[in-house]
């Protein structure tokens, strides 16, 4: 299981989030966006649909139709209604949940460094995780961990 952790320092989750999609779903797989408050996942909503004028990722909120077609799915829990086997924390709050996929991406600010400095201590002790710290720089992401 490999786990993600992205620090958000230099631009907003609206320019990464939706790249990490775009490459989930460009290579056959599904992805769950998990954001427990409700205007964010609205506002994942609308970032998803505005953020490029020349594509489409094809998304939708969770109950909002037939979740299980979704090839992306945004929630307020970590239930993947659309089968996916990738989850992508962006509140900042990282969910033990989460380890039930093969892949979680797990998105912080500034603001919630604290908790995902325990949480990357935390999943060091337990077996069989793979841990990566994505850290934005001037020339965009880079591996720091």
């Amino acid at each position: 299981m490999q786990v993600d952790f992205y620090h958000l320092t230099h631009r907003p989750l609206a320019r990464a989030l939706p790249q990490i999609a775009e490459k989930a779903v460009g290579g056959g797989a599904r992805l769950l966006i998990v954001a427990e408050d409700a205007e964010q996942r609205k506002a994942v909503d609308r970032m998803l649909w505005e953020y490029r004028a020349d594509s489409f990722l094809p998304h939708a909120c969770a109950g909002d139709g037939d979740d299980a077609i979704q090839p992306v799915l945004i929630a307020g829990d970590v239930q993947a209604g659309n089968g996916a086997r990738m989850v992508a924390l962006v509140d900042g709050r990282w969910r033990d949940e989460a380890l039930a996929f093969d892949r979680a991406f797990h998105f912080f600010g500034d603001d919630a460094i604290d908790a995902a400095r325990a949480a990357w201590r935390a999943l060091g002790e337990r077996d069989g995780i793979d841990r990566r710290y994505w850290k934005q720089t001037d020339r965009g992401w880079e591996q720091a961990a």
